[in-house]
């Protein structure tokens, strides 16, 4: 079986996310594709961090959950029906997009995406660190794409 991926047409691994996707620009998500999740799988689980933050620790951007394993896209600007939004770094549940202070060396900004074995219980604002305690015993699989931004 082919590998779990999750990729983006917005930019390469490594290289460049265009300001579209940031603070200085529309600040929406950039367009994913999912492939090859493992058969086994019951959901999927985001999480879109920068461990590159001034803070000391990951500062995180996007999280999300039980999002069907069928979806092969999360559109930009979009998220499947009936996923939960988790709450980022400024306790909002949305994607907030890349915004490193200026005159910085750029940041790394992390898109991983896990495959669970079940749905997951777990209530709408919940932090980082929450879905990864609830998860830690469900993950299949896990497959990143990073990006990197500077100002």
């Amino acid at each position: 079986m082919e590998q779990f991926k999750l990729k983006t047409s917005a930019f390469k691994e490594g290289e460049t996310i265009p300001p579209k996707y940031t603070c200085d620009g529309e600040d929406v998500n950039p367009l994913l594709e999912i492939r090859n999740v493992p058969p086994e799988t019951k959901s999927l689980a985001l999480i879109m961090d920068d461990p590159d933050s001034s803070r000391g620790v990951p500062f995180d951007h996007w999280i999300v959950w039980n999002i069907d394993p069928k979806t092969q896209y999360i559109s930009e600007d979009n998220l499947p029906s009936n996923a939960v939004f988790g709450a980022n770094s400024w306790g909002k549940p949305k994607y907030i997009g890349p915004c490193p202070p200026k005159g910085k060396p750029a940041h790394h900004y992390v898109f991983t995406l896990y495959a669970l074995s079940e749905m997951l219980q777990l209530p709408t604002n919940s932090t980082k660190d929450e879905l990864l305690r609830v998860m830690e015993q469900h993950i299949i699989e896990h497959t990143s794409v990073i990006g990197m931004y500077g100002r």
